[in-house]
């Protein structure tokens, strides 16, 4: 369940706090964020293998869950933390990021569906992201095993877990089988008769 907190908090005072680390800051209030299992594995599976791309072409920084993003002009109080993000080679000053907040807009984001999120909520971050146009942003759904893609210029795509989920324009070349992004299901162990 995601708990909200009434803080009016600033990025900046956000950021010197302990203990955010699950946390967004929306609206100048602390929101706790969904964090399971399974969309912890997903998140991990999808950093694994777009980092090997990123690593190999030396196409820029990948993002773990707790990178602090502050680029939006419209929610001047609001830090968001997507489950994985990347910002191109380049971008960044001297092409190092910074130790705190970013305060640019990402290349991709990647939001995995927790159990107790929201519609809303989902769709709050989600629109976030769209109106700073970030370039591509994949919303991943554990249950249904399928990715859905936004692309800035409007471009949305669902993909099912038997289809594969294209990299493009970011990773030329990056396709992984969507199913291939879930644990399987580990084989039950047999019961031994008592």
């Amino acid at each position: 369940m995601i708990v909200s907190l009434r803080t009016n908090l600033t990025p900046e005072q956000f950021e010197m706090m302990s203990g955010t680390r699950g946390v967004e800051l929306v609206d100048g209030d602390l929101k706790e964020l969904n964090i399971g299992a399974e969309s912890s594995c997903v998140s991990g599976e999808l950093m694994f293998l777009t980092g090997k791309v990123i690593r190999a072409g030396n196409l820029g920084h990948i993002f773990p869950p707790d990178a602090m993003y502050q680029c939006f002009p419209l929610k001047p109080k609001s830090v968001r933390k997507p489950n994985v993000s990347f910002v191109r080679s380049g971008r960044f000053p001297n092409n190092r990021p910074p130790r705190g907040i970013i305060y640019i807009v990402p290349d991709l984001v990647v939001e995995v569906i927790s159990p107790n999120d929201t519609y809303y909520d989902v769709e709050d971050k989600l629109n976030d992201y769209l109106l700073v146009k970030v370039p591509l942003i994949w919303v991943v759904n554990p249950d249904c095993r399928s990715v859905h893609t936004y692309l800035a210029d409007g471009t949305v795509r669902r993909y099912t877990a038997e289809e594969e989920l294209p990299g493009e324009p970011l990773f030329p070349g990056f396709r992984v089988r969507v199913a291939d992004l879930f644990p399987a299901p580990l084989p039950t162990p047999p019961v031994e008769p008592a």
